[in-house]
């Protein structure tokens, strides 16, 4: 089945494209609705997904996930209590949540590594949406009612994990070009022009 993966900035208003994408195509939109699939096959809450996929591990939390995996009786107690899941098992989980929505497809698929996880599929769209700092700042504002100083931290440190997590278990920029078939910049466009944008390359190269 087809499918359309969109990356986005933070503050580019990737959402608001992917769900105008969906909309024109008649096709499955997994924005939140994939955290919320994810979230009930490891038995926990969207917000506590959310939580472990925008955190780093402590290293005593590294730690006691690798002893329980190798020797879980030399554990103390305290750490052989159970423990969130891990960011290796959120990703297990996301990709199998992935496959299913991409075996009933078409789908339109928001974030979550999946522009990396189906890189090798020759029946997809990678979409990357972008826009200037400035331009990114200004949405979050707007869109949050934020100080602008607030929404400058926010976008800086959730663009740079974004980088992080796709470059740790994929070895691939999350922002390179090379990487997508198509770049959207989203404060020239605008997110109804990017997403009547996308929806045109994919009737002509996924038809």
């Amino acid at each position: 089945m087809p499918v359309i993966t969109i990356s986005r900035m933070f503050g580019s208003g990737g959402s608001d494209v992917a769900a105008r994408v969906a909309d024109g195509l008649g096709w499955t939109l997994l924005d939140n609705a994939l955290v919320d699939r994810v979230a009930a096959r490891l038995g926990r809450t969207p917000v506590e997904v959310q939580a472990i996929e925008e955190r780093v591990p402590s290293l005593a939390e590294r730690l006691a996930d690798a002893l329980a995996l190798g020797s879980p009786e030399i554990l103390s107690p305290a750490l052989s209590a159970p423990l969130p899941p891990t960011e290796e098992r959120l990703l297990e989980v996301t990709e199998r949540v992935i496959d299913d929505a991409v075996a009933r497809g078409p789908v339109v698929l928001v974030g979550r590594g999946a522009q990396s996880y189906l890189a090798q599929r020759t029946d997809a769209l990678h979409v990357f949406c972008y826009a200037s700092r400035p331009a990114l700042i200004a949405r979050v504002v707007q869109r949050e009612g934020i100080p602008a100083e607030e929404a400058a931290r926010r976008v800086d440190e959730t663009n740079k994990r974004r980088e992080q997590y796709v470059r740790r278990y994929w070895q691939r920029s999350w922002h390179a070009p090379e990487n997508y078939h198509l770049c959207v910049n989203t404060e020239w466009l605008g997110t109804d022009g990017a997403g009547d944008l996308i929806v045109q390359v994919a009737r002509e190269r996924l038809a």
